[in-house]
């Protein structure tokens, strides 16, 4: 009697999920400058498709990584359910959840994130009730056009059009595995972000497809000499590579959300749109000189650590993958500060004197741009005229450790080699946190965390989120 009633209960609150394919809603995200104007609108980039229209590779892509019983099993899969509830028992909490394509959908149509046991027995309830209600088709339709696939997208049909352009109807099986991919980790395996990341896990869908013999090993290694064609479209306003930053951490800071947000970020439109120019222009000129094609800005309050601007690369439309966030570099003498800064913590002064002489340690003998040597010269000097020899025997006397820890201390969140050529940047960074890690030497010391979203509102008002 009670579990009847409690299925009674659950089931008068379910409302119709074929309303929720509708695009009837507002933007689900409106990004905000600093001074109130509108950056970017994003979350509309929905789009219905018919589930017999899609190619079968897709389909199968996402049952083998998914639920390959999916056309089997009464919505529940009772394998992966007592797996999951052994491990739940052990750890005294629902630590997994050992969903079917039913019962994700169940969680995305009626429920919130919560782990609980009573938010498993919902999620039970309502699986039964959709395996009732709709058929298997009717059910992979609603999940493949509401599954969120990152960039802001809801479905295939969207998440096609947005990363390879063109419909889901179209794309080939590599592509297909890079949509079945996005499923486990939309943000972390987007082309946009990391196409090496993106190839790995669809390598990992493909892998499946074969496992489940949806398709034979030919097939995959043909899908192999498949480009991706990456054709991600950016924001009407221009301001992609920073939307697509702040659309990211969303997550983290309100976990999944059904209502249209408000974001408050402290990008400045006019050093945004400035930044942008700057760089195309740069990059043309010098850049040509120079043999480089691409770049990135960071543009950062170092009171704050508010970032102002951030370009991730020459065009959004060309290759949306952000340079300034993503891509670690070798920073070169960018990072001599960070060695002169723990000298002068250990005790030397700008006015101590250090030999610019040849440099031989262990067999590697480091040279000055100009292959000149100035003898004995200040600290000021050496640093002034960026002399490598100075940094080197400096963090040589100090310790690489040393050295490491003062630059991770100010904001380096990347791994640096304790070597003495780290005084050399030998070191791959990001630019953001190269960024963030100078803004003390600016403002008298203080470290920043570098941040864009200073406030995250629902659009009735309600502030979910503020710095």
């Amino acid at each position: 009697i009670i579990l009847a009633a409690a299925v009674f209960f659950f089931i008068s609150r379910v409302p119709d999920p074929l309303l929720a394919t509708l695009d009837d809603r507002p933007p689900n995200v409106t990004v905000l400058a600093a001074d109130g104007s509108v950056l970017a609108e994003r979350g509309l980039r929905r789009g219905h498709v018919r589930v017999d229209v899609l190619p079968d590779h897709l389909i199968k892509a996402v049952l083998a990584t998914e639920d390959r019983g999916f056309y089997d099993h009464w919505g529940v899969a009772i394998g992966g359910l007592i797996r999951a509830s052994y491990r739940n028992f052990r750890a005294g909490t629902v630590v997994q959840g050992g969903s079917t394509i039913t019962q994700q959908l169940a969680k995305n149509l009626f429920l919130k994130p919560e782990r609980t046991v009573i938010r498993k027995l919902e999620e039970l309830i309502y699986t039964v009730w959709l395996e009732r209600r709709f058929t298997k088709d009717e059910i992979l339709e609603l999940y493949l056009n509401r599954v969120y696939l990152g960039g802001g997208t809801f479905g295939v049909e969207a998440a096609a059009r947005h990363y390879f352009g063109r419909s889901a109807r179209d794309v080939t099986l590599a592509q297909a595995a890079v949509l079945a991919g996005l499923l486990k980790a939309p943000s972390r395996y987007a082309p946009t972000r990391s196409v090496k990341a993106a190839s790995a896990r669809a390598a990992v869908v493909l892998d499946n497809m074969v496992d489940a013999g949806f398709i034979s090993a030919a097939e995959v290694r043909k899908a192999g000499q498949q480009p991706l064609r990456l054709q991600a479209k950016g924001d009407a306003t221009g301001y992609p590579y920073a939307v697509d930053w702040v659309a990211a951490m969303l997550p983290e800071y309100v976990g999944r959300h059904e209502d249209a947000l408000v974001v408050q970020t402290t990008i400045d439109a006019k050093l945004q749109r400035l930044s942008q120019e700057r760089l195309r222009k740069l990059l043309d000129g010098k850049g040509q000189k120079l043999r480089a094609g691409e770049g990135a800005v960071v543009v950062l309050d170092p009171k704050s650590g508010a970032v102002r601007a951030l370009v991730g690369g020459r065009s959004y439309k060309n290759s949306p993958y952000d340079r300034a966030l993503n891509a670690r570099r070798q920073p070169g003498s960018a990072f001599k500060p960070f060695v002169y800064l723990a000298a002068l913590e250990a005790g030397f002064t700008p006015t101590s004197v250090a030999n610019d002489g040849p440099v031989n340690i262990r067999g590697w003998k480091p040279s000055n741009y100009t292959n000149t040597y100035k003898g004995r010269v200040s600290l000021r000097y050496a640093l002034t005229h960026s002399i490598n020899t100075v940094a080197v025997k400096l963090t040589a006397n100090l310790g690489p450790g040393r050295v490491a820890q003062t630059a991770q201390r100010l904001g380096i969140g990347s791994k640096l080699n304790a070597q003495p050529s780290l005084a050399l940047g030998t070191s791959e960074v990001t630019l953001l946190e190269l960024t963030g890690a100078y803004a003390p030497f600016a403002n008298g010391g203080a470290r920043v965390l570098p941040h864009v979203i200073t406030r995250i509102r629902s659009e009735d008002g309600k502030v979910l989120y503020t710095r």
